[in-house]
């Protein structure tokens, strides 16, 4: 876990996801979470990343924990980025979209607003499964009216140079297209925060 704080900060961006998040196989530092805390200085932003994401996590482990950190860490924004050894385990998506949920639920409970990213299963998990998983994201964005990033991999998940031997985890040099992918969407919370800000 990293914690990046500045002197006057406008609130705290917690980062809850699993190894995809938390930097597997990477140098510290090289992780998107990192890149975002750069970034964010660079457009302007005083906001700190929390990274709070574990390697192997699943949505039904980060359901359990995340209470704990809301209220240690009270974020503005919760970058919910969990499903993926769900996935890999053949979770039924309906008990994978229950967990993502409450979490989106308690998220909000705090007064945090919510970035759901989603993932996608690869195709040897069959047409059926990979659909049904998929829609989980998409459903739950509509439902729960929270902001999505689709895809975390969007644009280079057919690439295998840039991912680590096993197959599963992007490289260093992948980081800074996730960052890119995440970006998009969260600008935009961020942006609607500051205009909410103005009105008051």
């Amino acid at each position: 876990m990293f914690f990046f704080a500045a002197a006057t900060q406008a609130g705290t961006i917690l980062v809850w996801g699993d190894s995809l998040s938390a930097g597997y196989g990477l140098e510290k530092g090289q992780e998107w979470p990192a890149l975002l805390q750069t970034r964010l200085a660079d457009k302007g932003f005083s906001h700190a990343v929390v990274n709070a994401s574990v390697s192997g996590e699943t949505s039904s482990g980060g359901r359990s924990r995340l209470p704990a950190a809301l209220e240690a860490h009270m974020p503005d924004i919760l970058v919910l980025e969990l499903g993926a050894n769900d996935g890999l385990r053949g979770l039924k998506p309906e008990l994978l979209e229950d967990n993502l949920r409450a979490m989106i639920t308690q998220a909000r409970s705090t007064g945090a607003r919510v970035l759901l990213v989603g993932m996608q299963m690869p195709p040897n998990y069959g047409l059926f499964y990979t659909r049904r998983f998929s829609a989980v994201y998409q459903t739950l964005a509509q439902t729960e009216q929270v902001a999505l990033v689709p895809f975390l991999m969007d644009g280079f998940a057919d690439r295998p140079e840039l991912f680590q031997a096993d197959g599963i985890h992007p490289t260093a040099e992948a980081q800074p297209l996730i960052l890119e992918t995440v970006w998009t969407a969260l600008e935009r919370l961020l942006a609607g925060a500051h205009t909410q800000q103005a009105r008051h």
